[in-house]
């Protein structure tokens, strides 16, 4: 699936609309608390503006409802950050398709760069409007998608802005592109034993994410609060353990079509409450006694499949083991962070609470990929294909 690349388009003295996500985390003052994801745009945004281009920058922040706390979602802190790691002058325009939005691409020069205000300020951004997304689309010569994040989403910026820029350059960013490299190239034709580890609190999150990972990979490994549903459904005891009673049938299904392909705990660290104090027990998967709720895979099982791990060629990793926010239920999630990071493979893991986790633990560095998207590259692990990503240019 690759696509034609920013760096792959002559774009000086051109326009460029970039959607990026800059969908960063603010303190109650309006400031930038964590700016990853402004960092990881400056690639994209650098190949433009060093090359002369004239650089115009989308993105949404949070959920605005069309009120006066709408406020609170401005992008002026990420165009101030910007220009704060740039160290040269982004422009802020104060709305998206309107006075100041037009006047201050106007004004661009070759090497400048603006940053429009909160594309959810506009109900067209959610519903896909074809009028707004003209609007977007006439303000530039070429599209370029660096939002991984918001692939799986149908909104105006992501679809119907590049559908309305058909027969001018409709590329990806760096970002983008390393993004597919990882999670679809890599996924059609990995090195084996090719295993996924999935974890995480609900089965329901992941249910055609298991289904389409049992048809292609030699393991699938569950961890994390949604193993106490297949427990259950097994007739295990789980104590208070957090479980779907609801999708017993669904992991009894998964259980049979799994096989041994599919990997289950076969022991459980429990504790009698959600604290790193609580009185502890280790006991086999199936049996965690009432007044006690498993917070963790055991040691029998971190050590199974942290062997699996290191005998991978290509890992898939999804969703933390346990509570690794709270020692000592990290010790699953740290077992098979380190195996990753021990062994000769290709590992992606997913966004979310896997990055957080891996990020955490201090095992970033020693990964193949860290995805930027939590929602959007589980929607490529279930094998979907992105409208926001398809009609974009092939290389």
């Amino acid at each position: 699936m690759a696509k034609r690349t920013i760096q792959q388009v002559n774009v000086t003295g051109k326009t460029v609309l970039m959607r990026v996500d800059f969908n960063v985390p603010l303190d109650d003052s309006g400031h930038i608390t964590d700016d990853r994801r402004v960092r990881m745009a400056l690639p994209s945004i650098r190949s433009v503006i060093e090359r002369g281009g004239r650089l115009v920058l989308v993105s949404h922040l949070g959920r605005p409802k069309g009120n006066a706390d709408d406020a609170k979602f401005s992008l002026r802190p990420a165009a101030e950050k910007l220009a704060e790691l740039l160290e040269s002058e982004v422009a802020f325009a104060s709305d998206t398709i309107g006075e100041d939005a037009r006047a201050k691409v106007t004004a661009l020069t070759d090497g400048q760069v603006v940053v429009l205000e909160n594309l959810r300020f506009n109900p067209g951004e959610k519903s896909g409007d074809a009028e707004f997304a003209a609007a977007l689309a006439a303000l530039a010569d070429v599209y370029c998608n660096d939002a991984f994040g918001t692939c799986h989403r149908r909104d105006a910026s992501m679809v119907a802005v590049p559908e309305a820029m058909a027969g001018k350059p409709r590329v990806v960013g760096f970002l983008v592109a390393r993004e597919i490299k990882f999670l679809s190239d890599v996924i059609a034709n990995p090195g084996r034993p090719f295993i996924a580890i999935l974890g995480g609190m609900k089965v329901s999150d992941k249910i055609t994410v298991i289904k389409n990972l049992l048809g292609i990979c030699d393991k699938v490994l569950i961890g994390g609060a949604m193993a106490y549903t297949f427990a259950l459904a097994t007739g295990g005891r789980i104590g208070d353990s957090l479980v779907e009673r609801d999708k017993l049938d669904l992991a009894r299904e998964l259980i049979e079509q799994g096989g041994d392909k599919l990997l289950l705990p076969l022991d459980t660290h429990c504790g009698d409450a959600f604290s790193g104090d609580c009185n502890k027990q280790v006991v086999k998967a199936g049996e965690i006694p009432d007044g006690y709720e498993g917070l963790d895979i055991g040691p029998e099982t971190a050590r199974l499949f942290a062997g699996e791990v290191l005998a991978a060629k290509t890992i898939v990793w999804n969703g933390p083991m346990g509570v690794f926010e709270m020692p000592p239920f990290d010790e699953g999630t740290k077992a098979v962070a380190q195996a990753i990071a021990d062994g000769q493979n290709v590992s992606i893991i997913g966004g979310g609470d896997s990055a957080a986790a891996i990020q955490q633990l201090g095992f970033a560095d020693q990964v193949s990929h860290v995805s930027t998207g939590g929602g959007a590259s589980l929607a490529m692990l279930e094998g979907r294909k992105f409208d926001a990503v398809e009609l974009l240019d092939d290389v």
